[in-house]
């Protein structure tokens, strides 16, 4: 009789646990609404500490700013907001790199694009995506495209780019020597506040399914 009880228990407790493992891949699906609030709506956002961009050598900007429209969406992955202006530096405040000052000419539009809400932290995980810029570090020019993975806070309305090498590719370098080369693997970080444009309203991104 213990035998069969314990043979019970054991088969009872793997049944829960297949049916809570079920339960987690379930709830575990992957967003295909995309409710952006206020939406319509323009955006700008401004740099909260330093951006940096890596090709071999960092390029570091204290000064960066965006703007754009956003807007809910559906699909997988979805597009929650448009950039149509991107700069890095400013007069006052130029891109440094060991190379000299840098110019980084953003070509527009580019893209966010969210792919997964967790619900629990209001973190939005996706990339910018569509991106590509012409770089001038002292004599040394290139182009960079590619996506850049990014996070979106609703809490904060901070935008947290955190590119991983191979998401962007250089072409075209000129002058950069050994330094930068198509085979160089650059890498796009730094933090952007977030705010309805003209105002200090945090827009808010949050992932559903129908």
């Amino acid at each position: 009789m213990k035998t069969y009880l314990k043979r019970s228990a054991v088969a009872a407790g793997a049944a829960a646990a297949a049916l809570a493992l079920t339960a987690g891949t379930a709830s575990a699906v992957p967003s295909t609404v995309w409710t952006v609030s206020p939406s319509p709506a323009a955006f700008q956002a401004v740099n909260v500490g330093n951006i940096v961009l890596t090709a071999t050598i960092p390029m570091t900007c204290t000064a960066s700013n965006a703007s754009g429209t956003m807007a809910s969406t559906t699909g997988n992955p979805g597009d929650v907001a448009d950039i149509s202006t991107m700069n890095f530096g400013s007069s006052g405040a130029p891109c440094t790199s060991i190379l000299g000052n840098v110019t980084t000419v953003a070509v527009t539009p580019w893209d966010v694009v969210a792919v997964d809400y967790n619900a629990a932290t209001g973190v939005t995980k996706g990339y910018v995506g569509n991106v590509k810029a012409n770089v001038s570090a002292g004599i040394c020019k290139f182009t960079v495209a590619g996506q850049a993975s990014a996070t979106y806070t609703n809490g904060t309305g901070i935008l947290a780019v955190n590119s991983v090498a191979g998401e962007l590719t250089v072409s075209n370098p000129v002058n950069c020597g050994a330094i930068v080369t198509v085979n160089t693997k650059p890498t796009f970080k730094g933090n952007y506040a977030v705010k309805v444009a003209g105002t200090n309203t945090i827009p808010t991104i949050v992932g559903s399914n129908p």
